[in-house]
Parts: C-alpha cells; sequence; structure tokens
C-alpha cells in the first residue's frame, strides 16, 4: 500500500535545509516568468515591436503557465516527485534558451508560452513540502516555501534588469537556463522518494479537480481570491514599467528592475502569515490583506510623480498579496491530505489566469487612461475582494479547518477508489 502523507511527513520530516532549497527552487522556477516584465521597452525596441505588442509577452507566458498548472501539476499527486521536479526543471532551462536565441517577437511569444507550460515545479514543490510536514508546522513550512516562490517573481526583475543593462536582454534568459539545471540536480539528490498517493489514470485525475471545486466551497472562494490578487498584483507590476520607463521618470530597465527590492522587503514582512494560520488567525488577516492592497493603490495613484509613494505603494501591495496567498495555500491543504497537488492545481490556475487578464488589462488600461485608470481599476477590484470577505467570513471562511470535507476519506485509497468509480 502506498504511503500517506501523513506517513510521509513521519518518514521524511522537513528539515531546515531541504525547506529552504525547496523554497530557492519555487522561486527560481516561477522566476522564469517574470524576467521578460522589465525588459519589455528593451526588446520593444531590440524586435522593432509597439510597447502594446510587447506587453502581451507577460500575458502569453501566463496563459502557458496556467495550462502547465492544469496539465501537469496534479501529476504531483501521481508520480514521485523526486523525478517529476527535476525533469520539469530541466524543459524548462531548455525553453529559456529557446527565448535566448529567439530571432523575432513570434518566435520568442512561442518561446515564452514553452517556459510558462513546462516551469510549474513551484507548484509541485509547495504541496510536497506540506505533505513533508506536519498540522501544527504547515503554515510555517507552506509559508516559507510559498515566500520563496513569491520572492522569485521580485529577484526575476531585478536581476533580469540589472543583466540586461550590462549584456542585454538574451543573457539574462541564458543565466536563467543555467540556474534550473543546477537547482534540478540539487533536488534530485535532496528530495527523499515519497510513493505516489494515487494510481488514478491520468485522465481521471484531471476530471477529479473539477469534482474536488464542486464539492469544497473554500476552495472556490479561495480560488476567486487567488484570481483577484494576482490579477491586480500583475497589473500593477505590467504598468509600472510602462510607468518608471516614460515621464516624468525615464528610468533604464536596471533601474527599473532595482524597484523590485521593495517588493523583498514585503516578501519577508509578509513571512509571518504562515504563522498566523497556525495560531488560527487567517480569516481576520485576510480581510486586512485587502484593506491594505486598497491603501497601496491609492498610495500608488500618489506615486505618479512621487517616488516615495511608489515605494510605499510597492511595498504595502506585495506585503499584502503574499500574506494573502500563503494564507490561501495553508488553509487549501488542510481539506485533503491526498489530493494537495490536485488542489493546488485548481488555486493556482485560477491565480494566473487572473494573473493574464491583469496583463491585458493594464496594457488597454494603460492605453485609455495611463496610469490613473490601472489605479481605479485596482481599488475596484481590492475593494470587490474585501466585499467578498465580508460575505464569507461568518460562513466558508470560518477557522478551524482541518477536519476533511464529506468528499475526503479518511482511508487510504478510499478517495482514489471513489474517482476511478465515478470517472467509469
Amino acid at each position: 500500500m502506498s504511503a500517506t502523507p501523513a506517513s510521509a511527513a513521519e518518514r521524511h520530516p522537513m528539515t531546515r535545509t531541504l525547506m529552504i532549497l525547496f523554497a530557492i527552487a519555487s522561486g527560481a522556477a516561477v522566476g522564469s516568468l517574470y524576467y521578460a516584465q522589465p525588459l519589455l521597452d528593451i526588446i520593444a525596441r531590440d524586435l522593432h515591436v509597439g510597447e502594446g505588442t510587447a506587453g502581451l509577452l507577460v500575458t502569453a507566458t501566463q496563459l502557458g503557465y496556467a495550462v502547465g498548472i492544469l496539465f501537469i501539476v496534479p501529476l504531483g499527486d501521481r508520480h514521485n516527485r523526486r523525478n517529476l521536479v527535476p525533469l520539469m526543471m530541466v524543459l524548462s532551462a531548455v525553453a529559456l534558451v529557446g527565448c535566448a536565441v529567439a530571432p523575432n517577437i513570434v518566435l520568442l511569444t512561442v518561446a515564452l508560452v514553452a517556459v510558462g507550460l513546462t516551469t510549474v515545479s513551484g507548484q509541485i514543490l509547495v504541496p510536497f513540502a506540506g505533505d513533508l510536514s506536519d498540522d501544527a508546522t504547515r503554515g510555517r513550512v507552506v509559508g516559507m516555501v510559498v515566500s520563496g516562490l513569491l520572492t522569485g517573481i521580485l529577484a526575476a526583475r531585478i536581476v533580469s534588469g540589472l543583466v540586461a543593462g550590462i549584456t542585454g536582454w538574451r543573457i539574462v534568459f541564458v543565466a536563467a537556463a543555467v540556474l534550473l539545471v543546477v537547482l534540478a540536480v540539487l533536488l534530485y539528490r535532496q528530495t527523499p522518494v515519497v510513493a505516489a498517493k494515487t494510481s488514478v489514470p491520468y485522465r481521471a485525475l484531471l476530471r477529479s479537480i473539477a469534482t474536488i471545486i464542486r464539492g469544497e466551497p473554500l476552495l472556490r472562494v479561495v480560488m476567486v481570491f487567488g484570481a483577484i490578487g494576482f490579477a491586480t498584483f500583475t497589473m500593477f507590476w505590467t504598468a509600472l514599467t510602462f510607468l518608471l520607463s516614460g515621464p516624468p521618470y525615464h528610468y533604464s530597465a536596471a533601474v527599473i528592475g532595482l524597484f523590485g527590492v521593495a517588493g523583498l522587503v514585503g516578501t519577508l514582512a509578509a513571512q509571518t502569515a504562515g504563522r498566523l494560520h497556525d495560531r488560527g488567525r487567517s480569516v481576520s488577516a485576510t480581510g486586512v490583506s485587502w484593506l491594505l492592497a486598497v491603501a497601496a493603490w491609492a498610495a500608488a495613484e500618489l506615486g505618479a510623480h512621487s517616488l516615495v509613494w511608489l515605494l510605499i505603494a510597492i511595498l504595502a501591495l506585495d506585503v499584502a498579496t503574499q500574506a494573502r496567498n500563503i494564507m490561501n495555500q495553508a488553509q487549501i491543504f488542510a481539506i485533503s491530505a491526498a489530493s494537495r497537488s490536485r488542489i493546488n492545481t485548481a488555486y493556482v490556475a485560477g491565480n494566473f489566469i487572473g494573473g493574464a487578464v491583469g496583463s491585458i488589462a493594464a496594457t488597454l488600461l494603460w492605453a485609455a487612461g495611463g496610469w490613473s485608470a490601472v489605479v481605479i481599476a485596482g481599488i475596484a477590484l481590492s475593494l470587490g475582494g474585501f466585499v467578498l470577505w465580508l460575505a464569507t467570513r461568518n460562513g466558508v471562511l470560518s477557522p478551524p479547518l482541518r477536519s476533511p470535507r464529506t468528499w475526503t476519506s479518511p482511508r487510504p485509497g478510499a478517495r482514489e477508489a471513489a474517482t476511478e468509480h465515478e470517472h467509469r
């Protein structure tokens, strides 16, 4: 009989070294989606396209990522992740090399879709970290790994801007590919072998995601939270590139990349979110995060002509987004130990669909009304998230969230057997 997640945590407890490796690898993987973001202006000039066309590179990457989340991440419940994660990282490195040698915008777009499709190893590692931790520490462990993942998003902007300013934008993708190969080797050597949690056929495995979503109200609400939050996050950072490269700032790509440093400070502050979950305070903290996001967007409007207010907005928005994301994932991982990869698939796919919508919206809003139009949309979406939180705080989102729902069986293998029967 295959090991259950509980026995996995007992046999292979999450060490601090492994937790840090998971965090770094997750950050490096997801960071591949964002290397192009501060380089849009340089890429547009080099490949002789408009800013609007270059902005669609971010959208293409995120759509590819959403597809990878949907069709690859569920395999984490079915396959040995010690092999699966390094394989995906190597494939992502190949796609990044394709970006580096792309001669035109069409082939660069195709290569970035491939990057998005393959760079899903971070989202396999997050539920894996949940499996290797116990109930008392899961929030802290998931918080560390997710913080690493989100740090990778911000660090990618910093590194890509600095490297591109010195060597050109193509070297950014080469360096990212080398980093992923090195981490793939380390993970293969350090990650414990944990037996698959299900033997459900692949097509039934994918169909079971919809079954889980239909049967779990908490997951549906948290998916909406994630989609709204990530739409505003991506909308902000996509439009920020346009703001900083034009008047009154006129910053270079290297300087634009450095703005991610403010976000890194936010990442460190947001790491306490996992501990808040372990103490049963996720629900109230989620509401606070939406109000903080509204305040961040208000500061962003002042930041159109004030660098100080812009830095405050970056810091506040990153703290709000990252803290909420950590608490969201810690809550949904308590739903079912046997289905964490599929639960994470549903949540993250919704996130990055929201992210793709956010990047499209940023481009359209910028063309229609500039920075102020983007800010108004960000405030409206964040207020919408807060209203949804108010509507659900006394029901679906009430803690504690440790008891399995009716669709989850405590008997090992029963959930998989039920899924197989359902889809015959």
